[in-house]
């Protein structure tokens, strides 16, 4: 999936490295990306990994960090 410009504003998003950044993937997809962007995320990192980022995370807006606390306690 070719990442957006405008979920990741700050930077040039071809030159994002998947597994070397993926904790700023994980919480810019978390915290601003689409449905498709979410699935993708679910299909290309590990379950856990995930949920270490929404745990340790300190960039994740408080409401995305709710609510991704609790769908990943559910599943």
């Amino acid at each position: 999936m070719k990442l957006r410009q405008s979920l990741f504003w700050d930077t040039n998003p071809d030159k994002i490295d998947l597994q070397k950044n993926a904790q700023y993937v994980i919480e810019r997809v978390l915290d601003f990306g689409r449905d498709a962007e979410v699935r993708w995320l679910w299909k290309t990192y590990d379950k856990s990994l995930i949920k270490k980022v929404v745990m340790q995370s300190r960039s994740l807006m408080p409401e995305a960090k709710k609510l991704w606390t609790l769908i990943l306690e559910t599943q």
